[in-house]
């Protein structure tokens, strides 16, 4: 088997891949980019691209249906789900492509990548030795070992996304922002939906005051709710599914939807004959400059660890592509890493919660305010949601902001620019906020911390 000497090999297409390859080959580096399925990874083919083309759709519907709270009477609204989906293939197919096209001075080899010795990558039916190889695999969902689980059709993220009818009864297994945010889109479609949980709140990594609101929210729009409980089985019923849970309850549906996490891509590529370390859920080892245990080897993105956001991965290159040119640059540690569900209304923040801060023992200030009492959120009748702001009460320092209400993943930026920049919440107090927006709000619930409220 041949072996081909590059500049740099790249595992995986995904938001870190892709922009460091093309980066890389501008820079003129000879650049070997490998990956085994659709060019663009999660984010392109299963993630945000189509997620979020959905949730538009499902909104949509949604304004349409409720518009007479607004003096606006639209008729009988019709879900043409078939319409839907084919405008999620083609909007994907887009971007995939692309994608494809930003690749043009880099070679793309199609295949399972697998190292077969230290710097040493086999793919394609070639080998590929890269003076620098950067992993970016990703991850996928998490299959439980729930009994009878492996006898049912049940779907993940990304199979959810294929059906063509719309389901009779849509049961979601987790609470976390996949399950939330797949739960309200199908409600919207018009499919009967359950989310079943085993936390107290959805969203459990959330203050409770955060959860309650997208939970009186889901409320409303008729999704049901069965929380504090464990799966303990799952079995065909008929030509559908029946969950079992604990304490002897049971929930049928159509079809089953299981989002309770998701695993790094890592148990088919040979990290242990590349001297690359593996924690004991599979992901990769790196330092804070995204160095693995194999000198030249570097991993980036979900499969890491941490927060697997797409605006993550991305930056990672970025601080990646800077470490190599430079020597020195920031490392990941020095970020703040924002967050927002495309529930409607969205969930966001930056930095710690309240709950963490008790957990470490750190000091803070805390600021709350409803949403609703902001003038914009009344005027467009977009009351729902509370706005939530820990401050260093010595420094003036935000600790962390968490929001819920509308374009609540837009006004995150603001209190993320500020905590990258070191700057105090003072800033927010003396900035003049256009009236009316929803960007108020922010400077209204920071006035209310107790420095700025007297």
């Amino acid at each position: 088997m041949s072996e081909t000497a590059a500049d740099v090999v790249v595992i995986g297409s995904g938001q870190a891949g892709v922009p460091f390859a093309s980066r890389m080959a501008e820079a003129g580096k000879k650049v070997v980019l490998i990956e085994r399925g659709a060019l663009g990874g999660t984010c392109v083919n299963v993630g945000c691209t189509p997620t979020k083309t959905m949730v538009a759709s499902a909104r949509a519907a949604h304004v349409a249906r409720t518009a007479a709270r607004l003096g606006v009477h639209a008729g009988e609204v019709k879900v043409d789900f078939p319409a839907v989906v084919a405008r999620k293939d083609r909007i994907v197919a887009e971007w995939r492509s692309g994608v494809e096209s930003g690749l043009e001075k880099v070679k793309v080899v199609r295949g399972q990548a697998r190292f077969v010795a230290p710097g040493v990558v086999e793919a394609g039916g070639d080998r590929f030795r890269g003076t620098t190889t950067v992993i970016n695999v990703g991850c996928r969902p998490v299959v439980p070992k729930v009994p009878g689980l492996d006898g049912v059709p049940f779907l993940t993220n990304r199979t959810i996304m294929e059906l063509k009818q719309l389901p009779s009864h849509l049961v979601v297994m987790g609470g976390g922002y996949i399950g939330c945010e797949f739960a309200q889109m199908f409600r919207r479609f018009g499919a009967p939906v359950t989310i079943v949980d085993r936390g107290e709140h959805l969203l459990s990594r959330e203050d409770p005051e955060v959860s309650v609101e997208i939970e009186k929210v889901f409320a409303a729009e008729g999704i049901s709710l069965v929380q504090k409980v464990a799966v303990e089985g799952v079995a065909k019923d008929g030509g559908g599914v029946v969950v079992k849970l604990s304490g002897g309850k049971e929930v049928r549906g159509s079809h089953l939807l299981v989002a309770v996490g998701r695993r790094p891509n890592t148990d088919d590529l040979g990290c242990e004959a590349a001297g690359i370390a593996l924690d004991d859920q599979g992901f990769i080892q790196a330092d804070d400059h995204y160095r693995t245990g194999a000198p030249g080897v570097y991993a980036v993105g979900d499969c890491i660890g941490g927060p697997q956001f797409t605006h993550t991965s991305w930056d990672d290159h970025r601080l990646l592509a800077k470490f190599l040119e430079t020597g020195d640059g920031r490392g990941r540690a020095g970020r703040h890493v924002p967050s927002s569900v495309f529930t409607d209304p969205q969930v966001a923040g930056v930095g710690m919660t309240e709950k963490e801060a008790k957990k470490k023992g750190v000091a803070y200030e805390l600021a709350s305010m409803p949403f609703s009492s902001i003038a914009r959120a009344t005027e467009a009748d977009e009351p729902a949601g509370v706005l939530r702001v820990l401050m260093d009460p010595k420094t003036e320092r935000i600790l962390g902001a968490h929001i819920v209400g509308a374009d609540a993943g837009e006004l995150i930026h603001i209190f993320v620019t500020l905590m990258q920049a070191g700057a105090t919440a003072r800033a927010i107090v003396d900035m003049q906020a256009v009236h009316p927006t929803f960007a108020e709000g922010v400077q209204s619930v920071v006035m209310k911390l107790r420095p700025f409220s007297t």
